[in-house]
């Protein structure tokens, strides 16, 4: 995990010494130059002997390039042939040709670039770092009226704590008291405050603006929202996306392979008398110099990095590389519908009378029956009836995925899914399509419409898409005809299958895939784990189930469909970025390459096509970080 800004040595020494090895690197650099301009001035001037001038140009080649030289040994000893080594090479080979400034100007402007390009990934680490800063690590107790503060880590699911204005909620749980607002940007990147009062559910990380509040936790420290979205940041750099493992095969192969090129660049022409030995040893440390790529192995993963943190301060989780990289591609985008599209919890929309009962009865009788069940259909039909008084029921018995059966005063009530009634051969050819039907002694007496509400901004979370292109998108739901038709036509969506198990909605994702190309699923309840990870990148809605986030590639944490086109818009850039780093890197080394081969690059003009393009690529890199959705 991420620690707060502290240090665990004693008295900060590891700040101490991390400030004396810059203030020494600078020292050393600064030596360097002023060492380099005696030289110029002693040879072009004054024309000291070349003994005084080598030593000058010598002095300035070590104070800047030591570092390099023992890493650039280490690591040609190890066969392992980067950066350091080709660099080596060629600031030793050309001091050694006699081309003093030449090996001194590449040793200091390796050094400069290498100081720039850490300033910059330190800067892009220190950005991420600081997400750690929404966990408080304290909370404020309350147990015997009295209030302790004590770490969050010891405190308990079930226990009470004080939230004061202007803290930051150490734990997840439910208001008890006290009225407040809320800020919750630094979860999901919304600046508009959340108002919060008793019954309120509040996450860590969240900060209380306004009154105390009186808190019930729901969630220990580890499994707390801000705990989680810290682990899931930093487990994500783990996580290499296709561009990111390219790059790194790529340098492999690609540095064995210039090297034996500039050896060949070295023997072969002066073996066909094409000219000196000196003058193609010449070109091919320079055609070593420029072709380091390093400016790739660097960049393009803290591209990937840049862009998981990015989108973290926008309150969109991103797990990996691989997830951003897919998430760009989205070509189909196929939601889930409760909880998802719709807020999850169903209301009694109509009662249709089908027997010979009036409809306080059918609800008395429904009421009764279903309060054997704790699904979410039983629950609607419950807080409908509100405060009815139920009749006696016996043998009561949930049938899972049917409904619910049981016996009132002597006859047997069948209460559920058409399927149910179906199986105990009851005739449902006069029914229209509905939520639960509801027999008595073998006939049917009426049934329940269930309707779920659609949420503010799930139309324009459809159009959003529509809007960058995202031209398939499909709705799958386990619930009936009549209720997915009615969801879909609202919010816009034109193609979706209902009735669906777990199992099925998998099935349709693998076809739709295989239609489609890169398909994105979006859902937040446990039965939609399957299907998120069968997806290529799932996306979880909300903080919700532990399932669903396990399972997930990317979590938006505001609970919001109309996040998700933003997010790809996101990803789009943040891929766009990396792309053309990729290219211009390539481009730039390919050019000089060429003209060393035909002896019109300076080395000056090497060294920018390594440490130049890639300070210019890290710099354009950490770009992403400032991105908004």
């Amino acid at each position: 995990m991420y620690e707060h800004n502290h240090c665990s040595c004693e008295s900060c020494s590891c700040s101490n010494d991390e400030n004396k090895d810059s203030g020494r690197l600078k020292t050393e650099l600064y030596l360097s130059i002023a060492f380099l301009i005696i030289g110029v001035l002693a040879q072009r001037l004054f024309q000291f002997p070349q003994i005084i001038i080598g030593i000058l140009f010598g002095l300035s080649v070590i104070l800047s390039g030591w570092r390099v030289f023992i890493e650039g040994i280490k690591s040609f000893i190890k066969f392992n042939i980067d950066e350091t080594t080709l660099m080596s090479i060629a600031v030793i080979a050309a001091f050694f040709l006699g081309e003093y400034l030449e090996a001194a100007l590449v040793a200091i402007l390796y050094n400069l670039g290498e100081a720039l390009e850490d300033r910059a990934v330190e800067n892009s680490r220190q950005n991420i770092e600081k997400l750690a800063e929404i966990r408080s690590d304290t909370a404020r107790r309350m147990a015997h009226g009295k209030e302790e503060i004590v770490s969050a880590e010891t405190v308990s699911i079930g226990e009470t704590i004080l939230v004061n204005p202007y803290e930051r909620i150490p734990l997840d749980g439910t208001v008890i008291s006290g009225i407040s607002s809320v800020n919750t940007s630094a979860l999901t990147g919304e600046s508009e405050p959340m108002d919060a009062i008793e019954g309120t559910t509040v996450l860590s990380g969240m900060m209380n603006e306004q009154g105390p509040l009186t808190i019930k936790v729901t969630s220990d420290f580890q499994n707390s929202a801000a705990t989680r979205i810290i682990a899931m940041v930093e487990s994500a750099s783990a996580r290499k996306g296709k561009a990111e493992k390219l790059i790194t095969r790529f340098a492999q192969i690609y540095t064995p392979i210039v090297i034996a090129m500039a050896v060949l660049l070295m023997v072969v022409p002066p073996l066909l008398g094409l000219g000196e030995f000196r003058t193609w040893l010449y070109r091919a440390l320079i055609f070593l110099v420029a072709s380091c790529p390093c400016s790739l192995v660097i960049s393009i993963p803290l591209g990937f990095y840049a862009g998981i943190g990015g989108a973290s301060k926008n309150g969109v989780l991103i797990k990996g590389g691989k997830f951003l990289e897919a998430l760009s591609r989205t070509s189909a985008v196929v939601f889930d519908k409760t909880g998802t599209l719709t807020h999850g919890e169903l209301q009694v929309s109509k009662i249709n009378i089908l027997g010979n009962i009036s409809k306080e009865n059918l609800l008395k009788t429904a009421a009764s029956i279903e309060q054997y069940s704790a699904h979410p259909a039983a629950k609607a039909v419950l807080k409908f009836a509100g405060d009815i008084d139920f009749y006696d029921v016996e043998n009561a018995a949930e049938i899972p995925g049917h409904g619910v059966k049981g016996e009132i005063e002597g006859k047997e009530v069948l209460c559920g899914r058409r399927s149910l009634l179906e199986k105990n051969n009851i005739d449902l050819n006069s029914a229209e399509t509905a939520s639960v039907y509801i027999s008595v002694d073998g006939k049917l007496e009426g049934s329940l419409e269930l309707n779920d509400t659609l949420k503010e901004d799930a139309n324009e979370g459809i159009k959003a898409l529509k809007n960058i292109n995202i031209n398939r998108i499909v709705m799958l739901t386990g619930d009936n005809e009549k209720s997915a038709q009615e969801v879909a036509e609202n919010c816009g969506i034109t193609e979706f299958h209902s009735g669906l198990l777990p199992e099925q909605k998998v099935e349709l994702m693998e076809e739709i895939r295989k239609e489609s190309g890169k398909t994105v699923f979006v859902g937040d309840g446990i039965n939609d784990a399957p299907v998120l990870a069968a997806s290529d990148c799932g996306v979880a809605m909300g903080l919700g189930t532990d399932a669903a986030i396990e399972a997930c590639d990317v979590v938006l944490t505001l609970d919001k469909p109309s996040k998700l086109a933003p997010s790809i818009k996101f990803a789009k850039r943040a891929m766009k970025v990396i792309r053309f780093n990729i290219i211009f890197a390539l481009t730039v080394k390919a050019v000089v390459l060429v003209l060393a081969a035909m002896g019109l690059a300076p080395m000056w003009l090497a060294v920018f096509a390594d440490v130049g393009v890639c300070i210019i690529a890290v710099i354009n890199s950490t770009r992403i970080l400032k991105f908004k959705l």
